[in-house]
């Protein structure tokens, strides 16, 4: 049986800058997964084009909220064609019977303990509307192809997950929704044996918490260590700077960089999403003890909340420069379907589209609070082209020495995405703002676009 399975693309017409693209895995461990019998190809929409003339009898798609529609095209298209095709991921998680209208079956949740089984259906001519497996058993290990991971990214950066579920409830988080609440995880042994397989030393941890269970990671970074490999991944502050112990032995294992959702730098906000670092003092100290133990800073900040006003874009950017952040992703509060967020907006009558190629933390799909929908868009993308000016670069640079190479290369590759954010906005003018579907567009577009607020190539872009 010849399998082909597919990530796609937000929009087939452009690709994501290879250096920044996240590393993926979930296709892999299908391929693993699949028995040996079977011919499988993994195929990355972003690096590669679809032959829709190639013979296969079944194909399997992956996809989150952003990328959906262009998954339910991709199903049509083989579906036209006489190939089964089953979807996937989180979208077909939280929304399986919209995915149903598009494919012919659909995996909710986790693959393994019903991947196997699914086969087996399709080949007796009985494949099932929908599988779903709970918790499914981590111990087994799965075995992946590293080689055709490390082919499609810059760095030979090499993805691992250790970890699955979340004990945390964030309103705007969908994570619970794909793995549960109930941390699992992957037997050390399997994590080590993968990492020495891929014949590399660097490597990403997917995970949404990487210490998120002490014990477990302090057996993990006690594994790895004879290794002497890098590695990068996504860890809570509060937990870390907590534990001494912890945080020392995350750098001994070869942490070079940690991704800390952060969120928000106002303290009303950190209280409301119930975070245990509270007050701005305790997480500036927090982060001089991080980068004290030499790893570099990767903060998540998300605009658009309740309490964010047009004040909040400066106040954030100041606080990252002033405390010498590494890099930062600048995202705009997206109400992913299943989320408290979401239900709320909704119930509301907030929501701008449910269009969902534009959930992709960069558009604004709902109406805020303190400021218009255009406001919240200029003000987020204005941000990020003030943090990544030479200039701020150079600033924090005192607090980065300990890793200047990548410090730089970061940051260069941010520079430029900068530029490529500012062409986009013509580009959500002509396909949101103008079709309507903001109902608070024409005379707040022409008002920010005359203030001198706004950088010049920001402002002709919206003009």
């Amino acid at each position: 049986m010849k399998i082909l399975l597919i990530s796609p693309t937000i929009d087939a017409s452009k690709r994501t800058n290879k250096g920044l693209m996240i590393p993926q895995l979930a296709l892999y461990i299908l391929q693993g997964l699949t028995p040996t019998e079977h011919e499988v190809k993994v195929l990355e929409e972003e690096t590669e084009d679809i032959d829709f003339e190639q013979d296969w009898d079944l194909v399997g798609i992956s996809c989150m909220t952003a990328n959906a529609p262009r998954a339910y095209e991709l199903c049509e298209e083989f579906k036209k064609r006489g190939i089964t095709v089953i979807l996937g991921g989180v979208h077909p998680t939280i929304l399986p019977d919209e995915a149903l209208q598009h494919a012919d079956s659909v995996v909710v949740g986790e693959a393994e303990g019903v991947w196997e089984t699914l086969l087996t259906d399709f080949r007796n001519d009985n494949l099932k509307r929908r599988y779903h497996n709970p918790a499914p058993d981590l111990g087994k290990y799965v075995p992946k192809d590293f080689s055709k991971i490390i082919k499609k990214r810059l760095f030979k950066l090499v993805p691992i997950m250790t970890t699955r579920g979340c004990p945390y409830n964030c309103d705007f988080c969908c994570v619970t929704n794909l793995f549960g609440k109930k941390m699992r995880h992957i037997p050390v042994e399997n994590v080590v044996r993968d990492i020495k397989e891929s014949g590399v030393k660097n490597f990403m941890f997917l995970d949404d918490n990487i210490i998120g269970h002490p014990q477990y990671a302090k057996e993990l970074f006690r594994a790895i260590k004879p290794l002497k490999i890098n590695w990068v991944g996504q860890a809570s502050v509060s937990l870390l700077v907590r534990d001494g112990a912890l945080m020392k032995l995350a750098a001994e294992s070869g942490c070079k960089a940690l991704f800390f959702g952060i969120e928000s730098v106002s303290e009303e906000q950190l209280k409301s999403m119930h975070k245990a670092i509270k007050e701005i003092e305790h997480l500036e100290s927090a982060l001089k003890k991080i980068k004290k133990m030499g790893i570099l800073i990767h903060a998540s900040m998300v605009f658009g909340f309740d309490n964010d006003t047009k004040e909040t874009f400066d106040e954030t950017v100041q606080f990252l420069i002033k405390n010498k952040v590494s890099t930062v992703s600048f995202n705009i509060l997206t109400p992913y379907p299943g989320t408290k967020t979401y239900e709320d907006l909704k119930k509301e009558n907030r929501l701008i589209t449910t269009d969902w190629k534009y959930y992709d933390h960069n558009t604004v799909v709902f109406e805020p609070t303190n400021m218009t929908p255009y406001e919240l868009q200029i003000g987020k993308v204005n941000a990020r082209k003030k943090f990544y000016r030479l200039s701020s670069v150079l600033k924090r640079l005192s607090g980065n020495l300990y890793s200047p190479v990548i410090y730089f290369a970061t940051n260069y590759g941010h520079m430029k995405q900068v530029k490529v954010e500012g062409k986009r906005m013509l580009k959500l003018k002509s396909e949101l703002f103008e079709n309507g579907l903001n109902r608070k567009a024409a005379q707040p577009l022409k008002e920010i676009a005359e203030t001198n607020k706004l950088d010049k190539e920001v402002a002709d872009a919206i003009k």
